[in-house]
């Protein structure tokens, strides 16, 4: 039978010593590094699929497949690491991340490659034990601000592992950049065993309670149903967008795959929302950052929705660049806001919040890849722009001026 031993939320066990600034942009590149496993292959799925041969269609489960692997891993994983010590929890998830991209670059046919795809998507959800951790480190009254800087080196991942991707692509082959992000997790590993604190939690469950415990927490978190719900939408639109893109140059406008590359470096702009974002929600100012995320994020998707404006790669590029920094500011706000409750659910909490986000990203880029296919871009477009102005409509209705 499990017990459950933990301290009350308002106990006063002193806090921990904040990290240095050093350390915290450690985490930062960290996270960064890790999490641009997961989209590596998003740029290249035609490479890929001439490869196998496979469909574009079918090509773009690639994408779907990585996502669900790492919604599963952030349901059953990521709880972990409010049971066991932080540190070797991560290294653990680091080193199973390196193992399965060796599998995908070695891979001799699609099953093969699709399994480590899964793989790659369950074992990079060490990114969602450090968040917590970073949280954890940060003094109470700038947590916002240190949850945006770290969230950036996520976004910054997010973001520039599409450009690298294709750049190594375009010279290399793909398998390399699977293999060059294999030997890049080895050194993850290293500097998170050498650098990062260690954390022991402050409950003491059995697995199977603390899995248990998933489902009264979603159902007792009106602020954790909300933040959820806003971004697992917005990801789907991210991801029909950022499926479809690449597609859209290489076919329509004739983009080489290094030319990919660089226009998608322009999304890295988005990087500069999660400070911004956790400055606003630190200053109890969450909902109107929630309501111009959600708001800018679908006009943006529905201007390029317009017959006119798909065809031209300048409206693209304007549009990714407002569309990235609406979907990172609503991240970190969400974050922060979970973050400020109980910290013995910490982990658990931010596992339900971003297993809810890849899954939305699931279904946008499997959706997205059916909306291409039958009409372009611009149908696209608007499917995600109208998913985020409803949602938009909706947090105005029920979103509560202070959490």
């Amino acid at each position: 039978m499990n017990t459950t031993h933990t301290l009350p939320s308002g106990s006063t066990a002193a806090p921990p010593r904040p990290l240095s600034a050093a350390r915290f942009r450690l985490l930062a590149f960290c996270v960064g590094a890790v999490v641009a496993n997961i989209y590596y292959a998003q740029p290249v799925v035609d490479a890929i699929a001439r490869s196998f041969g496979l469909s574009i269609a079918a090509a773009t489960n690639i994408v779907s497949l990585t996502q669900m692997g790492y919604a599963l891993g952030l349901f059953l994983i990521v709880p972990l690491g409010d049971l066991l010590e932080s540190r070797r929890l991560i290294v653990i998830s680091v080193l199973a991340s390196s193992a399965a991209l060796a599998i995908a670059a070695s891979s001799s046919t699609p099953g093969l490659f699709l399994a480590g795809c899964l793989l790659i998507g369950l074992s990079s959800v060490s990114v969602q034990v450090m968040v917590p951790l970073a949280a954890h480190y940060a003094p109470p009254a700038e947590r916002g601000r240190v949850v945006g800087n770290i969230m950036s080196g996520l976004v910054a991942g997010i973001l520039l592992a599409r450009p690298l991707s294709s750049l190594v692509v375009d010279h290399f082959g793909w398998r390399a950049i699977f293999w060059t992000a294999s030997a890049l997790m080895l050194c993850v590993a290293v500097l998170i065993g050498r650098f990062v604190p260690s954390r022991q939690p402050r409950s003491a469950v059995g697995y199977d309670a603390l899995i248990a415990s998933l489902v009264r927490l979603l159902k007792e978190t009106p602020v954790l149903r909300r933040r959820a719900l806003y971004q697992a939408s917005l990801f789907a639109a991210f991801s029909m967008f950022w499926t479809t893109i690449p597609i859209e140059l290489v076919h329509k406008h004739g983009f080489s795959q290094s030319q990919v590359a660089l226009f998608t470096l322009i999304g890295a702009t988005g990087t500069l929302a999660g400070p911004f974002g956790g400055r606003l929600a630190d200053a109890g100012r969450a909902r109107f950052a929630t309501l111009l995320s959600l708001g800018g994020a679908g006009l943006s998707l529905l201007a390029l929705a317009a017959p006119s404006l798909t065809g031209s790669v300048l409206v693209i590029g304007l549009v990714a660049v407002a569309f990235d920094f609406c979907v990172q500011m609503n991240m970190v706000v969400g974050q922060r806001a979970i973050f400020q409750l109980a910290e013995e659910h910490r982990s658990r909490l931010n596992a339900l919040y971003t297993t809810s986000i890849f899954i939305g990203g699931a279904v946008g880029s499997s959706v997205g890849g059916s909306l291409y296919a039958t009409g372009g871009l611009g149908t696209a477009a608007l499917a995600g722009g109208v998913l985020a102005l409803l949602i938009g409509v909706l947090a105005f209705v029920i979103e509560p001026s202070r959490d």
